[in-house]
């Protein structure tokens, strides 16, 4: 197989299909990331085949995300090379809270890119995103991958967010209203996507200082409907708190925003 492995892609591929709730979803799922006798070893226990998975993967889900109402998220440090991938999880609330147990994953992958065999290793809780620096970078890394449910999954909720134009609802930019919630969150993104196509987002630098996280850079997008193109620098402040993001405040060239709407 091609020895350049995305492993973050990866990691989130995997992660996500402990949280999917719809058993069939999860059963092509399964099979889309284990080859047919692909096989698991956690430290009481192997579950080979697809049959087994699903059945372990559907357990889990039953008894941690269904009935304790936990979620399960990538820790953001896969690494991979030569058909190997490693990367960390953790169960946390999912509302919020502090992580309740950590997983660390081995995996070898077939030449089709399907998972051959994966350890997976139980330790200590540790801090999800211990720090602003690792929340800032996951976020942007989020955000260049476009998915507005894994972005807003990085936020409290309610959140502390503030966008800096003259009022708090703009009638000609759609994504700017009031937000509080992960919903919010997730829904300003997805009409930020559809109503801008993108030339160019880029971070140039993110400082830290404590719990806060200032990211600096630029953006150039085309407005879909207009057909006007913008260009602004911007400056997004971030508070964080148990691993979330609880502030959100962006500072923009928002009359640039406007007259590429008007």
């Amino acid at each position: 197989m091609d020895h350049e492995i995305d492993a973050g892609a990866f990691a989130d591929r995997y992660v996500a299909v402990w949280n999917e709730p719809d058993p069939a979803t999860r059963r092509a799922a399964i099979e889309s990331l284990w080859a047919e006798d692909g096989v698991q070893f956690i430290e009481s226990a192997e579950y080979r085949g697809h049959q087994a998975l699903e059945r372990r993967v559907g357990e889990a889900f039953e008894e941690f995300v269904g009935g304790a109402g936990f979620v399960f998220r990538p820790a953001g440090d896969a690494v991979g090379h030569h058909g190997m991938v490693r990367f960390s999880t953790y169960m946390v609330p999912a509302a919020g809270g502090e992580v309740a147990w950590t997983g660390f994953v081995v995996a070898e992958l077939g030449e089709d890119g399907r998972i051959l065999r994966d350890c997976q290793f139980a330790e200590p809780p540790r801090p999800a995103f211990p720090d602003a620096r690792a929340t800032a970078d996951e976020l942007a890394r989020r955000v260049g991958q476009g998915d507005p449910d894994r972005i807003a999954e990085l936020f409290a909720e309610p959140v502390d967010w503030w966008v800096s134009w003259p009022e708090p609802k703009h009638p000609a930019v759609p994504w700017i209203r009031p937000r509080s919630s992960r919903a919010d969150v997730a829904d300003h993104f997805r009409t930020l996507g559809s109503a801008c196509a993108p030339e160019e987002v880029r971070v140039d630098r993110i400082m830290i200082d404590g719990p806060d996280a200032v990211l600096v850079g630029t953006s150039a997008q085309t407005v879909k409907l207009t057909g006007k193109r913008f260009a602004t620098s911007f400056a997004v402040c971030l508070t964080v708190a148990g691993g979330l993001i609880t502030r959100y405040h962006v500072y923009e060239d928002s009359l640039a925003v406007a007259e590429a709407f008007a």
